[in-house]
């Protein structure tokens, strides 16, 4: 029950050799161009992470060339001080070579409901009830989309069989002339209130890759015609443009543009924090649609094995961890619930022509998210000091791996190589110097 896969493998082709035989990964991002290796020695978050945890929690070993050329397998059972390192390593401590994750049996559609949501209180007591399975058994999958501070509709999905699904309820989001799925998940705002929930059925590899097509929303910025009838059923069949050709022809006008006027922001806030999180990328961003996607973060230690918690995020603090068996995880990972909040898009100072501080903004929000035992996707934009990074980040065991494994420092470390923007800001230093680089 696993497959072994390179690390240029996407998701966009694991789901199609998978799924036709009837199976799936636990954990399988959204947009089809994202790869295993990323996903590995990056991160990896779905609509199924409430159940699973990241990406790199269902793997089960990997295989590496380390810094002095010699080949490496690792696994929860064989090397494992350099297997617990890998994810969030962002490739600094060798070169993945091949990636072996768990497999499950996965059904051919997925009962989709959408729960819309009036009020900011709402959307979050649902969105958390529905986390823990307050009401019931936890669904497979659950994310939402906030579209504004009060509205959101909130999704929860399970795996259902093909003789269950009510034709006049099936919906494929994927063909080319379908609306963008965020529009066609906002038009349940506008609703009768007292009307029942809408109950969708989705071929499964149309919901997995259901951001795919409008690359969540920033499509949009880029195209602005493109959610229009006549654009899609003409046209729709050629976007998404690959976003590794945007990057390349991009000029440094648009560079700027981007680095200025625009914003990626992906943060893991522990569920209890939502509503006040929420109302701080209100306040500082204005950015909607807002993706907001659960996440089970574990406390790793190892009791059976001794081993200590070596993730590179950090223990969560929670007073009162569940503890139980998960399917994919070993019983004694205690957890507690987070909520990823990613802000794609133009700040709202922006579209009104108002002044927009992008390195401040994004200083005041990492700060509340480090206040808070929050952590930043490093793939976002970061302004992190390296002071504050090793503060957000637990760089125990990974500081010990890189003098094992990279004594001569052919890779970089995490922050230099994530965090290129903060470093240009605050020079390579960044260590007791950096309160006097802020004011500079």
């Amino acid at each position: 029950m696993t497959v072994t896969v390179e690390p240029m493998v996407s998701m966009g082709q694991l789901t199609h050799f998978l799924v036709a035989k009837g199976y799936t990964i636990p954990i399988l991002p959204e947009l089809d161009d994202l790869t295993v290796g990323g996903l590995m020695m990056g991160v990896g978050i779905e609509g199924s992470s409430h159940k699973y945890g990241l990406f790199n929690d269902t793997v089960v070993e990997a295989e590496l060339v380390l810094a002095d050329g010699s080949v490496v397998t690792c696994s929860k059972t064989h090397n494992r001080d350099l297997f617990d390192v890998i994810p969030w390593s962002y490739g600094t401590l060798g070169f993945l070579t091949s990636v072996t994750i768990k497999i499950m049996p996965c059904k051919p559609f997925v009962r989709l409901e959408y729960i819309p949501c009036h009020t900011l209180s709402e959307g979050v007591e649902v969105f958390e009830r529905l986390c823990e399975g307050a009401d019931g058994p936890v669904p497979d999958f659950l994310e939402s989309l906030a579209y504004s501070q009060e509205t959101s509709v909130v999704m929860p999905g399970n795996y259902v069989d093909a003789k269950d699904v009510p034709w006049a309820q099936r919906n494929n989001i994927g063909l080319w002339f379908k609306p963008w799925f965020f529009k066609h998940v906002e038009t349940f705002l506008s609703r009768d209130a007292d009307a029942e929930n809408v109950v969708e059925y989705i071929p499964l590899r149309e919901y997995y890759h259901r951001h795919t097509k409008a690359i969540f929303w920033e499509l949009e910025q880029i195209i602005p015609v493109g959610n229009h009838p006549v654009f899609r059923w003409l046209l729709g069949w050629a976007v998404p443009p690959k976003v590794s050709f945007l990057k390349l022809t991009q000029t440094e006008a648009i560079k700027e543009l981007y680095e200025t006027q625009h914003v990626i922001q992906d943060m893991l806030v522990p569920i209890s924090k939502m509503e006040e999180a929420l109302t701080v990328f209100e306040e500082h961003y204005g950015i909607y649609p807002l993706w907001l996607c659960p996440y089970r973060a574990y406390d790793y230690t190892d009791k059976k094995a001794g081993v200590p918690h070596r993730c590179f995020l950090r223990r969560p603090l929670a007073a009162e961890m569940k503890d139980e068996e998960v399917e994919g995880q070993p019983p004694q990972n205690a957890y507690e619930m987070y909520v990823d909040i990613g802000a794609y898009g133009i700040p709202r100072q922006v579209l009104e022509k108002q002044p927009f501080d992008a390195v401040g903004t994004a200083q005041k929000v990492e700060s509340y998210v480090a206040s808070v035992h929050g952590f930043q996707m490093l793939y976002a934009d970061s302004y992190l000091t390296r002071d504050e990074f090793r503060d957000m980040f637990d760089h125990e065991h990974y500081d010990l791996m890189k003098a094992r494994y990279d004594t001569h420092g052919a890779f970089p470390e995490v922050y230099e190589k994530t965090c290129k923007k903060a470093l240009k800001l605050w020079g390579a230093t960044g260590g007791e110097d950096s309160e006097e680089k802020k004011r500079q």
